[in-house]
């Protein structure tokens, strides 16, 4: 879960009870302290007056905030969201208390209307990357969204190789990416990740480790222990350049100059928590660290390679790079040679059930856009090689389909078990994305 910091005002008016939407100020903050990882920057004091905001905006400032709550304690002055917008320029999430019972005929709060003024204000000053919300407690979604943003600030990516041949619509558009996701991207060369020094007791802590996870009667024992080597040189690699997440060239050169393919070294580091995305694939890479941000386990990489209009389900496969914990417990789990001249050496299983999100940000004609896509994996027998799961989705898939073909989505999606699609529709308007539904 990635750790943020976040700035929290209350704005109030006299008029209004202050001093009880003061009191509800104060039981929120212990409410918002049980949130784990988060670092918050209270504003105590209800800001009421001008000069009472510029004094948080420029205390927020001073901590670096990312993003900011400005809670309507009650109905207060236009000025002091824009106040605090105009110097802090972070996401801002606008919370409004429920009203509270009636006192003598008159209303308490009027949180809601504070709501409806700064929101009002602030799209028509031209900040369309707000947030809002009506209730006792914080918008979690919100929360989260603020997480992946962050992770993507600020993550160390690398490239290793190029994008896969002739997979141009995977081909980073690194400036764009900069500007809009804060990503910053370094190159490395394909033996510089698997040509590092790996001690032999090394190699065969990671081959007890591979034979401990996958079945290896199908495979020869020197290509395991290529990828139990592989294993330890990436953990190195990755170490040594501090690498948050990593796409890699995994075809055609990596089985002709190191012997195999990453296929398995991927499928066993990436369920240990590392963000492996294959053939080059960048934005698949981003993809996949925005649903760990969000708090996924272990999200992967995926193909839609199969349709059945008749029974409504959809193939989501690749060729054995998913994380081998995602393993549905039933079928074998093992390691297979099936592709590249017997050097794929991939992973090979059918994955658990349950409920999943497909998630790709990809980048087209000078635009970033966020597809998304929500179903259920049901449980399959094992009838192919690779890694896999069938996959029903909330819209019929031939609208699926047609969705992402029109779109031209690209061909990689990010697909992690859980639901965060209220997260990530929160996160597009914090990054004014158009969203994709599929």
């Amino acid at each position: 879960m990635q750790r943020i910091t976040i700035g929290v005002v209350c704005l109030a008016r006299t008029t209004f009870d202050w001093e009880e939407a003061g009191r509800i100020y104060a039981r929120a903050r212990e409410n918002l302290k049980k949130i784990p990882e988060i670092d918050w920057v209270f504003e105590e004091e209800l800001v009421i007056e001008v000069g009472d905001a510029q004094k948080a905006a420029a205390r927020l400032q001073s901590r670096s905030v990312d993003g900011v709550v400005v809670i309507s304690g009650t109905f207060h002055l236009g000025h002091l969201a824009l106040i605090i917008d105009r110097v802090i320029r972070k996401p801002v999430l606008l919370w409004g208390f429920n009203e509270l019972p009636y006192n003598g005929g008159k209303i308490r709060l009027n949180s809601v209307c504070g709501v409806n003024l700064n929101a009002s204000n602030l799209y028509k000053a031209g900040n369309d990357r707000y947030s809002c919300i009506v209730a006792d407690d914080i918008d979690a979604q919100w929360v989260d969204a603020l997480r992946i943003k962050i992770a993507l600030e600020r993550a160390h990516f690398g490239l290793v190789g190029f994008r896969a041949h002739g997979f141009f619509n995977l081909a980073p558009d690194e400036l764009r990416n900069f500007t809009e996701a804060g990503v910053l991207l370094d190159h490395y060369e394909i033996a510089d990740m698997f040509g590092r020094d790996v001690a032999d007791r090394e190699a065969e802590e990671e081959e007890s480790r591979v034979r401990s996870l996958f079945s290896c009667d199908r495979v020869a024992d020197e290509q395991v222990r290529k990828v139990a080597r592989l294993c330890a040189a990436v953990r190195r690699f990755i170490a040594a350049n501090g690498l948050d997440a990593t796409a890699v060239r995994c075809w055609p050169e990596y089985a002709a100059e190191y012997g195999i393919a990453p296929c398995a070294m991927m499928s066993i580091l990436q369920s240990l928590g590392h963000i492996l995305a294959c053939e080059g694939d960048i934005e698949g890479s981003m993809s996949m660290l925005a649903l760990r941000a969000a708090g996924a386990e272990t999200p992967f990489l995926a193909d839609l390679s199969q349709i059945d209009f008749k029974n409504n389900f959809a193939l989501m496969w690749h060729c054995g790079v998913a994380p081998a914990n995602l393993w549905d417990g039933t079928c074998e789990r093992g390691l297979d040679t099936y592709f590249a001249g017997g050097k794929g050496v991939t992973a090979d299983f059918v994955m658990k059930p349950g409920p999943v999100n497909v998630v790709r940000i990809d980048s087209a004609r000078g635009r970033t856009r966020l597809f998304l896509a929500k179903g259920e994996a049901v449980p399959m027998e094992k009838l192919l090689k690779g890694t896999y799961a069938k996959v029903r989705f909330e819209r019929h898939v031939s609208e699926l389909v047609d969705t992402v073909t029109a779109a031209g989505v690209a061909h990689h999606v990010a697909m992690a078990y859980g639901d965060y699609m209220r997260t990530f529709e929160k996160f597009a308007k914090m990054q004014n994305w158009e969203i994709i539904r599929g």
